[in-house]
């Protein structure tokens, strides 16, 4: 990690950003040390309320043993297997058998989803979550997550799309809120025109964050382009400035 973009972001975020909740960061990595181990039993099952501590400034790694929810294993990249009946689990449920969540209208159009969704296999043993002010030189941040209110968002939205001529820079697809943090902005980092992704509409993941959040992933190599870029945009304009006064 070079230590120089970590200082330069803190410097703009607290310029214009009013020094509001700092990002997290993931990285996968094989070697051991980087963060405190996660060991199944803990506690933190469920990775969105683990990301509860690392927001905290609690450093945490995690691998394929350590991730307690089926679907948190699947969205890091760890398995790749779904629950028997999902297309069930995910729309009707079966009646006395399986409680659905009705998120999709019919088992049928579950499966037609499931065609759709992207292929992700964890590059490595491990997955490392860093609070951005705690990133070292011997860290490797893949994607940046920000927990933003909705002005925060609206600054983020703006700014990753200063220098795009498509109108989706950013986007949000339908997903847990495992995916929209972690598959989806990790496997924009590989795109040939890496978008951000705003996520966390997951109603089953919503009680594990703040009522006023939503989040705002973004593949590394974008998330530098948005630090380059920010100096020269619409931050520096009285229009964002009536906007940042609101900002706590």
């Amino acid at each position: 990690m070079d230590m120089t973009i970590r200082d330069t972001f803190g410097l703009l975020w607290r310029k214009y950003f009013n020094n509001a909740e700092l990002p997290i960061s993931f990285y996968y990595t094989n070697e051991e040390g980087h963060a405190e181990k996660v060991r199944r039993g803990s506690g933190l099952i469920c990775l969105i309320r683990a990301l509860s501590e690392v927001r905290k400034g609690r450093a945490l790694c995690f691998d394929a043993e350590s991730i307690g929810c089926p679907g948190g294993r699947r969205y890091a990249g760890f398995a790749d297997k779904l629950m028997p009946n999902f297309e069930y689990f995910l729309s009707c449920g079966i009646p006395g058998r399986l409680k659905g969540e009705r998120y999709k209208k019919s088992p049928d159009l579950v499966k037609e989803v499931m065609k759709l969704a992207p292929a992700f296999k964890a590059p490595s043993r491990f997955i490392v979550f860093k609070r951005w002010d705690s990133l070292e030189p011997s860290d490797d941040p893949a994607v940046v997550i920000f927990f933003a209110q909705p002005d925060v968002l609206a600054g983020l939205f703006t700014l990753a799309n200063f220098d795009e001529a498509e109108p989706n820079g950013v986007f949000a697809p339908f997903g847990a809120g495992c995916s929209s943090i972690i598959q989806y902005p990790y496997l924009e980092g590989k795109a040939a025109r890496p978008r951000g992704v705003i996520g966390m509409f997951d109603v089953s993941a919503r009680p594990h964050v703040p009522p006023d959040m939503l989040t705002f992933s973004v593949p590394i190599i974008k998330f530098r382009r948005m630090i380059g870029n920010a100096e020269e945009s619409f931050l520096i304009t009285d229009s964002w400035h009536r906007v940042q006064e609101r900002i706590k």
